[in-house]
């Protein structure tokens, strides 16, 4: 393994397909305007489960239309994954063919769990083997397969088909890796990323993060775990992250991307540059499958983590986009890890969930965040945290409820924790934050 250097690490290009937008700018003007991305399921018929409301992407075609054998392999989701990832390299202007080493462009994709049609494959599971205590008929499953399975269907269903639709369609021939740890995949993506690029494996990287459980068994298993909001007459104030009467998230879907490259490397080619990815701090706290520990443990050293690899105090933190799924116990959890790292300082900075507009994007919910944050810093303005209107006692730092607001910012603190303890927090730098700070 390569020694982790002290290279530092610039974000030059973003793309977003969320359930606000369509894009990066459209999705951040939409949460600007605090509109909600949450609305009755139009994928399929919910209206017998006991939630049949989401965040979905909607009035979506996709933008980037390509032909080819690994297009044979692509799902709604991962789409989304091409059209977000295509944005954020044009916006970067650097491709594998534009630079001199088409090796030293990578790729880490934040991935969920990939679900094919299962009621389909149940179907056909039942033909060739009609009762538990009989074993499949592997005859049968030859002479009938090609009416319910396609060879396809096998490569839509591996968690790396979306890595290696985005390493066919740029021409890279870097590093490359998959992650799927539950809510945290996008975050530790970029996590991972930034250490490639320090280690001097790359001088660029693609990472983000892409999903969708919006399906009958995303939603019907969510429902089974009890933690999706149950609010069907009122979808768009179902998700109150922090709020007293929250009682659970709302499943939503899409991608987001970012490029990152040398800061070195960034500024000798003149790129835009929107932030510095200064650190990254990661943990796995396994207290419950769902649960997040009450007193924070796992975040706390995550958030640790990640203000240690970046090099900079508690005080340096302007603003948290906070993971703030609306639920009981994670946001509970996550308030107390807040203020136990930033002791008194965090009563005096604004800390929001823009989940409570965009739902929670599962695998994709920390890149979507992480460029939220980073536009946060370009544009000078903290996202809300919508429908938090019945204080609890116990979550009492300042969640910013009125609206947007007007703020420089200097640091932002990106959280994403997953299902089975999983933490993944990311601390951005302004561009200028070192000469602001000197």
């Amino acid at each position: 393994m390569s020694k982790i250097t002290n290279r530092r690490v610039a974000v030059t290009g973003i793309g977003i397909v969320s359930p606000l937008g369509l894009d990066a700018a459209s999705t951040w003007q939409s949460l600007m305007a605090g509109n909600s991305g949450m609305g009755s399921i139009a994928q399929f018929d919910a209206s017998n489960f006991p939630v049949h409301f989401a965040a979905e992407v909607k009035n979506y075609t996709p933008r980037v239309h390509r032909t080819g054998k690994h297009h044979r392999f692509t799902m709604p989701f991962t789409q989304f994954a091409l059209d977000a990832a295509t944005e954020a390299m044009d916006d970067a202007g650097v491709f594998p063919s534009t630079i001199s080493d088409a090796a030293r462009f990578g790729l880490v994709t934040g991935s969920g769990m990939m679900t094919g049609d299962f009621d389909h494959l149940t179907r056909f599971q039942r033909l060739v083997q009609p009762s538990d205590d009989k074993p499949l008929d592997w005859a049968l499953m030859q002479q009938k397969g090609d009416a319910f399975y396609e060879l396809n269907d096998f490569g839509k269903t591996a968690s790396n088909s979306g890595l290696s639709l985005l390493i066919q369609e740029f021409g890279i021939t870097g590093y490359a890796n998959a992650v799927h740890t539950a809510c945290a995949s996008g975050g530790q993506a970029l996590g991972l990323a930034l250490d490639v690029i320090r280690r001097g494996e790359a001088d660029y990287m693609l990472a983000g993060g892409f999903d969708s459980m919006i399906n009958p068994l995303g939603v019907s298993s969510f429902c089974l775990l009890g933690a999706l909001s149950s609010d069907n007459d009122r979808p768009t104030e179902a998700s109150r992250p922090f709020d007293g009467t929250r009682n659970g998230f709302v499943l939503g879907e899409g991608a987001a991307f970012l490029v990152l490259e040398s800061l070195e490397g960034a500024k000798a080619r003149g790129a835009n540059i929107y932030a510095e990815l200064a650190g990254h701090g990661n943990s796995l706290s396994a207290y419950r499958i769902t649960d997040s520990h009450p007193g924070g443990d796992g975040a706390i050293q995550a958030i640790e983590g990640a203000l240690k690899d970046a090099g900079l105090e508690p005080t340096d933190i302007d603003y948290i986009n906070a993971h703030g799924t609306s639920t009981k116990m994670n946001d509970l959890s996550e308030t107390n890890a807040i203020k136990a790292v930033l002791g008194e300082h965090a009563y005096q900075i604004p800390v929001s969930s823009t989940k409570s507009q965009t739902g929670h994007l599962i695998a994709a919910a920390g890149a979507l965040e992480a460029v939220l944050s980073v536009l946060a810093i370009q544009h000078a303005m903290v996202p809300m945290t919508q429908n938090q209107t019945t204080k609890d006692p116990e979550c009492d730092l300042d969640y910013v409820p009125e609206g947007p607001r007007e703020k420089a910012v200097g640091a932002v603190l990106s959280n994403s924790f997953g299902f089975g303890g999983s933490n993944s927090c990311l601390l951005f730098k302004h561009p200028e934050f070192d000469e602001r700070c000197a």
